[in-house]
């Protein structure tokens, strides 16, 4: 997200000079007992991306997501010594890329380590980060597809760190994509009854999955486009958004439950006057459900919402 790009990265100030050498002294016997455990080092950037890597790679990984607090707002992140210590000693980087998640680059020009391997999902989806509109959707994490290809890069890349867990991640990694599998089915199915139906968002980043049920979009971009940029929003924008529920030209509300401002909470209450369901979406997985098990919630979510 744009407002990702322009928070700053908190690290660089706080920690330069003689306090990162301090600090990153203080921790070198914990860091050189982890890197002998002979375990794959993993580093996220949102527990989203920890969840697939330690599904597919299992006991022979250990994985750190930068973002992991489900209630936390991942705009709001400020980098700290223990995820530039993280990084310092990772095989393999798990980013979502495409601008939403920067501060990855930032802090791995800090940690100084020339040997890792950075996996962007953007890059791997094969989608056009500059399309003819000009806008790209780098949520990466609601496109299934896109989801099945970072696991295959995961898997490739865990197999030629360590060949002889290769089975193991081969295994996994047929395992997860066979439920990406049942969750493609229950697009398909939605999709089925629902296609051409009016939906109606906050911020861009459920787009993918609602176009896989077939929905289509109806919210001005100004709003979503001010919401997801931390900018106010135009009273026409607004007035526009509000008017799709008194209208009930959408059937449901996707809203982002990490990121509220007066508006979005004036639209949800707008939607649940007309009666039109709101479905609730987030950018990272909620406590105590792994990926697919969150996706495949959301989705019973819109199907109910378009009964």
């Amino acid at each position: 997200m744009e407002e990702l790009i322009a928070k700053p990265v908190t690290l660089v100030a706080l920690l330069t000079g003689t306090a990162l050498v301090l600090v990153l002294a203080g921790c070198s016997g914990a860091a050189t007992a982890q890197k002998d455990d002979g375990l794959i080092r993993v580093v996220a950037s949102t527990n989203v991306y920890g969840d697939i890597a330690k599904t597919i790679g299992g006991d022979r990984v250990a994985v750190t997501s930068i973002i992991s607090d489900p209630s936390q707002d991942p705009h709001s992140y400020e980098a700290n010594a223990q995820m530039q210590l993280a990084l310092s000693l990772a095989d393999v980087v798990i980013q979502n890329g495409g601008g939403y998640d920067a501060f990855v680059g930032t802090l791995l020009r800090g940690a100084k380590n020339p040997k890792v391997v950075v996996l962007d999902a953007v890059a791997i989806s094969g989608y056009d980060q500059r399309p003819a509109t000009g806008d790209f959707n780098e949520h990466m994490w609601y496109d299934v597809p896109t989801v099945r290809r970072v696991a295959a890069r995961i898997a490739k890349q865990f197999s030629a760190l360590e060949p002889s867990g290769a089975p193991a991640f081969t295994t996994n990694t047929a395992r997860f994509t066979a439920e990406l599998d049942v969750l493609q089915a229950s697009e398909t199915k939605i999709k089925a009854t629902a296609v051409g139906s009016g939906a109606a968002i906050t911020e861009s980043v459920p787009l993918y999955l609602l176009d896989a049920v077939g929905l289509v979009n109806k919210t001005p971009e100004k709003f979503s486009a001010a919401i997801e940029a931390g900018t106010e929003v135009s009273p026409v924008a607004l007035q526009q958004t509000l008017a799709l529920f008194s209208g009930r030209a959408v059937k449901l509300l996707a809203y982002n439950e990490q990121t509220t401002s007066p508006e979005t909470v004036r639209v949800r209450a707008a939607a649940r006057k007309a009666g039109i369901a709101v479905v609730q979406v987030r950018e990272t997985l909620p406590r105590g459900k792994n990926y697919v098990a969150w996706m495949t919630d959301t989705l019973a979510s819109i199907a109910r919402a378009l009964r």
